[in-house]
């Protein structure tokens, strides 16, 4: 590819960076609100004691890594949704939401049952005994707000399709209202509640998914903004081939975030054999990651959004304009997250733990976590404009190449197989997250010629 071929018009640019960034502000702001429920948890669990917070990281772990996959699947929206209003097809978009309602309220019972029998596999899995009832507790309360995500997830990624995010930010911190109150509440026993320790978060965080879905059903059914599309004014019955499609779309997305995710949370099971400290200390580390990767996260879901309109009005210079703005605004965010990984890690693991021991090993594991922030923060803004161009398949192979063919030998072999504990599991999601940035990144250029 010759370098004019990708070299956009600076005023043009320039204009783009502007909308990317004023779209993706309060999706990062919700993302940030989202990436919060997880410090919650982790510092009320860390104070209630390091066996809790163990367990809060194992049940965490466990909770997420099937959820990636309604997720991903869901995530067909957005660039779906964005494409017909940029071809004018606005007032198709009512009907193709009411099918994803039913997608995702069958994904919700599915995730359920599974919540329900996976509880069995952590003594199997190897998971330490003294970790094992506290995060028996956490699953069991968590998996009742899960249909109840899914059906938030549609809403949400209807509102981001259109162009409106706004309510992804306000919805994101509402819930932080509901769960810190009711999360500290549940976990130590106040106002003569029960002490239930990391089972009170995960009872805590189904009421707050379910109070944001009924949040978001009521504004789009209240809001002018969205009246055209009549969401809520008809009752369809589920569509197979509407579902198909989304399917379609959508699965392989669904694969391809849990590649990525369940490189993480597959450390961190495997991190949970190793005992209370590494897996307390894991988890500081892996949430305040977490926390650093809603940044990118939301630049991502921009730049599907932006690359779908785009595609839907046949536009491919600002296909490559988009996913551009998003490099360029990625890079950015990622250098600042470096920064502060590297020289405010001890200050940040203060909030989390009383724990010498854990605080000790969470700083460190914080300094491996600033070298992976410019690979993250590619391939997660590369898998965006895949999206954006519905290519999924093709990145679907390549995150399992790189997550799981790269990153997870090469964490595990030096993790357990020669000893270095946390810091090798670490040094394969390095690995893992490096490759997959240069294979979705030339993925995408490679694509977006074909336009």
């Amino acid at each position: 590819m010759s370098i004019e071929s990708i070299r956009p018009a600076a005023p043009r640019f320039a204009s783009e960076v502007r909308t990317t960034a004023v779209l993706a502000a309060p999706l990062v702001a919700g993302h940030v609100a989202s990436g919060l429920i997880g410090f919650v948890d982790s510092v009320i669990a860390g104070h209630h004691g390091t066996a809790t917070l163990a367990s809060v990281s194992v049940g965490t772990a466990l909770f997420w890594l099937p959820m990636m996959i309604p997720m991903g699947t869901l995530m067909s929206l957005p660039p779906a949704v964005s494409e017909l209003d940029g071809a004018g097809r606005r007032h198709e978009v009512g009907a193709l939401f009411r099918q994803g309602l039913w997608l995702a309220a069958m994904l919700g019972v599915l995730l359920f049952g599974f919540l329900t029998v996976v509880v069995h596999a952590l003594e199997p899995m190897g998971i330490a005994a003294e970790i094992r009832p506290g995060a028996i507790a956490f699953l069991h309360g968590i998996r009742w707000g899960v249909p109840g995500f899914t059906l938030y997830l549609t809403m949400r990624y209807l509102s981001d399709g259109l162009h409106w995010t706004l309510p992804t930010m306000l919805l994101g911190f509402g819930g932080l209202l509901v769960l810190v109150p009711l999360g500290y509440a549940l976990t130590y026993g106040v106002g003569g509640l029960p002490e239930m320790g990391a089972g009170g978060l995960g009872y805590a965080s189904a009421i707050m998914m379910w109070t944001q879905a009924l949040a978001f059903a009521l504004y789009l059914w209240r809001a002018q903004r969205f009246a055209d599309l009549e969401l809520f004014g008809h009752f369809d019955r589920p569509h197979g081939q509407t579902i198909r499609g989304l399917l379609r779309t959508g699965l392989p997305i669904g694969v391809t975030v849990t590649m990525e995710g369940g490189l993480f949370i597959a450390t961190a099971l495997l991190i949970g054999r190793l005992g209370e400290v590494p897996a307390a200390a894991h988890q500081i580390a892996i949430n305040v990651s977490a926390l650093c990767f809603m940044v990118p996260m939301g630049l991502a879901e921009a730049t599907t959004v932006r690359i779908g309109h785009a595609l839907g009005r046949d536009d491919s210079p600002g296909v490559r304009n988009a996913a551009l703005a998003g490099y360029a605004i990625v890079l950015g965010t990622q250098a600042v997250s470096a920064l502060v990984l590297l020289t405010g890690n001890e200050f940040v693991v203060g909030f989390y733990t009383a724990d010498a021991a854990v605080a000790a090993l969470a700083a460190s594991l914080m300094l491996y976590a600033a070298a992976f922030q410019f690979p993250d923060g590619v391939q997660v803004l590369s898998a965006g404009a895949l999206r954006g161009l519905k290519d999924t398949r093709v990145p679907m192979v390549l995150a399992a190449l790189a997550y799981w063919g790269i990153g997870m030998p090469v964490g595990a072999g030096l993790g357990l197989g020669l000893g270095w504990g946390p810091k090798g599991m670490w040094v394969g999601l390095i690995c893992g997250l490096t490759v997959a940035a240069v294979l979705l990144c030339s993925r995408f250029w490679r694509s977006s010629r074909r336009i």
